[in-house]
């Protein structure tokens, strides 16, 4: 005979619920209440945008929680975003983001005039 299943305990069940993502400053070390510059436009630290990201980059300059939420998303692995005042992708901190598109060609001089490289 089949032994009833019983509920899962909340425990076990809040561990498996999807988490919504939070943003930089809201790492576990901080409590939600705190006013950090992160908390006004979360959506800003995952910009696609190189200026909207550099934005969040300033905004990260004065917070008090700073090293603490870099230092957090490096040890969780973050892939991308803004944490800390630094850029995020691929889980590397990297200078800035790219725009979008392929790179403008570089001209070459020679003697004559200026030829576009192939």
């Amino acid at each position: 005979m089949e032994q009833p299943r019983s509920e899962p305990s909340r425990s076990v069940a809040a561990r498996h619920e999807p988490q919504a993502r939070q943003p930089p400053g809201q790492a576990s070390a901080f409590p939600v209440g705190l006013d950090l510059p992160c908390t006004q436009d979360p959506e800003l630290f995952f910009a696609e945008s190189p200026d909207d990201l550099e934005q969040a980059k300033a905004m990260c300059r004065g917070c008090r929680a700073r090293m603490a939420c870099l230092t957090g998303a490096l040890e969780r692995r973050e892939p991308w975003g803004v944490w800390g005042g630094e850029l995020l992708m691929r889980g590397a901190i990297v200078p800035r983001k790219r725009p979008r598109g392929r790179p403008r060609k570089a001209e070459r001089k020679t003697g004559r005039k200026a030829e576009v490289a192939a």
